[in-house]
């Protein structure tokens, strides 16, 4: 019997607080591309650009549902991003009063290069679960996220 076999909620909850300042530190300091230096990217953006580079093209209230921000804090976002030539924004042909946003064809490569860091470590780590091991990792995830939400507000 392993020691996380018997961990108690306890010990659980004091290895996670040590822990997650630790992942925090170690995410920010995976290497920026040179094609992304002198940006003041910060990870809201990052967050940002890994939904537009995993589902593609989407609006800018698409884009604040995912990232469960008002869309004006979106809106802020992607001018920014726009005016450093990283984000494009184009009319909707379906809806012209609508703009797709998508991440401009020069800086696809670094933005996969940035998000590969974390993409291998997780690859690496989750692929060594099961199926039903990596929905309660993520179940996990999103449950701490919303008590945190839920913890902030009270």
């Amino acid at each position: 019997m392993s020691v996380n076999d018997t961990m108690t909620t306890a010990q659980a909850v004091r290895s996670m607080l040590l822990l997650m300042p630790r992942l925090v530190g170690r995410a920010k300091r995976l290497p920026i591309p040179a094609a992304l230096h002198g940006l003041d990217l910060a990870p809201r953006h990052l967050a940002l650009l890994a939904n537009l580079q995993y589902e593609g093209p989407l609006t800018v209230s698409q884009l604040a549902d995912r990232l469960e921000v008002a869309p004006t804090t979106v809106s802020l976002m992607v001018g920014d991003l726009s005016r450093h030539g990283i984000l494009t924004r184009e009319e909707d042909d379906a809806d012209r009063r609508r703009r797709i946003v998508a991440i401009a064809p020069g800086y696809a490569a670094p933005i996969t290069q940035w998000l590969s860091g974390s993409a291998a470590a997780w690859t690496e780590v989750l692929g060594a679960l099961s199926p039903a091991e990596r929905g309660t990792i993520v179940a996990t995830m999103r449950a701490y996220e919303a008590a945190l939400e839920k913890h902030a507000s009270t």
